[in-house]
């Protein structure tokens, strides 16, 4: 009996996830750090990892078709032995025998022979047949329901997100959605502004090319991005080249209101934990003699704020400790970035295990504090003064609805992005928001609204 550490680090990390409450993206790091494992076997670990977290609820409709039981009832060793198994043999190009062996090796070294047994006659059921068939047993028909097991997504998720392309004019686009949640995204860069140069940066990365969308955008291709030395020193950082336009937004809002700002401008992060888009317009605002006020409700978070904004000049940004409701005094800023606490259902792609933890009545407790949050940006916003409403995520409840319900008056948003760009508004959509998609634009889901009261 013999596992190799790469599948038992992804078990680990995976027995993590489903007994802890615990996230991939932190334990798995680690994990391998602790382990040793780095190369080919790191890569190993990580596709498994990460792949069963994506499509574990496809997985676990196979299993349950080959156990013959639902497998919510299996205990979490063998369901996660399973689930890594299922994915070797079903997503992955391992030979299906050494997929059988492994995990009936690793169930036996976790649950004993007994439970080892059991895996073997499981996984000997699951490699049998190739996904195609599974998926033509276990996933029949277009229902929600039959694309949430296709795809794993929950249906009522499927629901939102169908939903929310419906209204972005993107009807037909589901299962390009879904698909594209099932991909691992691309390790984006940001060249902050004033900082360094998105060419300077390009040149420090090798194999590195330019972003998709946004200006300040250097794509990774492989490597560990803490390696390099601008992220080191915080001159550049890694972060989706979604929130990177959310930031931008903000900073060119002077093209969506026709009105040029008045400087020294004070702005404020009122949800500013973990401090990428933070750091973003404080190195802007370095450039322009402006302030930055960056407030975070966890101090653990704040933490995070001011490592971000380690390499802005003195002065400039300010991190506090607080809640963004009870904050400030009526007027006191120029501009206001809210980038609402949200469902997330954005970032699928980085957080798999987000769609198992999220359910709709979160949604609901979400849409209230939205709802609040935004009220307090317009109370400290000045009059003419601009909030970028944003959300890494595409549901109707948490955007459009969270808009219409706030009584403010909406800008062209599209224009903002269009400048920050060097492209056309309606190169963004409809507007007067701009949602970006995984599928269409290659980011995360990010709604983002430009607003003056």
């Amino acid at each position: 009996m013999s596992v190799d550490k790469a599948r038992l680090a992804a078990f680990d990390v995976m027995l993590a996830v489903e007994t802890q409450d615990t996230y991939g993206n932190i334990m798995l790091p680690k994990i391998l750090r602790d382990r040793g494992l780095s190369g080919r076997d790191a890569a190993f670990a990580t596709e498994l990892t990460y792949g069963t977290l994506r499509l574990s609820g496809r997985y676990d409709a196979i299993i349950a078709r080959a156990a013959k039981r639902d497998a919510d009832t299996l205990d979490p060793e063998v369901l996660v032995a399973l689930r890594l198994g299922a994915h070797q043999a079903l997503g992955m190009r391992v030979p299906p025998h050494a997929a059988v062996s492994q995990t009936v090796d690793l169930v036996r070294s976790e649950s004993g022979r007994g439970a080892s047994g059991f895996a073997n006659a499981v996984m000997r059921r699951i490699v049998e047949a190739d996904l195609d068939t599974w998926l033509s047993r276990v996933a029949q028909g277009s229902s929600r329901e039959a694309l949430g097991v296709k795809h794993s997504h929950p249906a009522w998720m499927v629901g939102e997100l169908e939903s929310a392309l419906v209204a972005d004019g993107r009807a037909g686009e589901t299962e390009a959605l879904l698909e594209a949640n099932n991909r691992a995204p691309a390790v984006s860069l940001v060249a902050r502004p004033g900082l360094i140069s998105r060419d300077a940066l390009l040149d420090e990365v090798p194999g590195g090319t330019v972003g998709a969308v946004s200006p300040l955008a250097v794509t990774l291709d492989s490597g560990d991005p803490a390696s390099i030395g601008p992220v080191k020193h915080g001159l550049a950082a890694v972060q989706d080249e979604g929130s990177q336009l959310a930031a931008l937004a903000l900073i060119h809002a002077d093209a969506a209101t026709g009105i040029e700002g008045q400087t020294p401008e004070r702005w404020l992060d009122m949800c500013a934990g973990p401090g990428g888009k933070a750091a973003v317009i404080a190195a802007r605002a370095a450039t322009q003699g402006d302030s930055v006020d960056a407030l975070e409700l966890h101090p653990h978070r704040a933490g995070l704020v001011k490592d971000s904004l380690r390499a802005i000049p003195d002065g400039i940004a300010e991190v506090h400790v607080g809640d963004a409701r009870a904050w400030g005094s009526a007027g006191s800023y120029d501009r206001v970035l809210l980038d609402a606490p949200c469902t997330g259902l954005g970032a699928l792609r980085r957080r798999p295990e987000a769609r198992w933890r999220r359910s709709a009545q979160d949604l609901a407790d979400l849409v209230d504090l939205q709802g609040a949050l935004l009220a307090q940006a317009a109370r400290l916003v000045k009059p003419g003064g601009v909030i970028a409403y944003v959300t890494c995520s595409p549901v109707v409840a948490e955007t459009h609805a969270v808009i219409a319900d706030s009584g403010l008056k909406t800008l062209d948003t599209r224009v903002a992005v269009a400048d920050a760009t060097g492209t056309e508004p309606g190169d963004w959509g409809k507007g007067p928001y701009v949602q970006l998609w995984p599928h269409a634009h290659g980011t995360d889901a990010m709604f983002i609204q430009l607003l003056q009261s």
